[in-house]
């Protein structure tokens, strides 16, 4: 809702997410699918450490306890996938 002569708000993300409704589709099922996509994309993620103001100190021990969160799910898949093939 800003005119086009004016730069966007701060506060605005490029957001730009699309998802195809079929025809008969329910609405609950592409509304799921608009979710998953917008989980996907990291934006609410984004917005929410961009809440607070974040330090680079504070920033690095994030990004080093979500490495190792991600790690452990990776393990935790690759023996799910393992133990599914004995």
């Amino acid at each position: 809702p800003c005119p086009l002569d004016s730069p966007p708000p701060a506060t605005a993300l490029p957001v730009n997410i699309k998802v195809d409704v079929g025809e008969g589709e329910p609405i609950e099922s592409a509304l799921r699918r608009f979710k998953r996509e917008v989980n996907k994309s990291g934006h609410l993620m984004d917005l929410r450490h961009k809440r607070y103001f974040e330090n680079s100190q504070e920033r690095k021990k994030r990004k080093i306890v979500q490495a190792r969160f991600r790690k452990r799910m990776e393990r935790m898949q690759a023996r799910r996938m393992r133990q599914q093939r004995t």
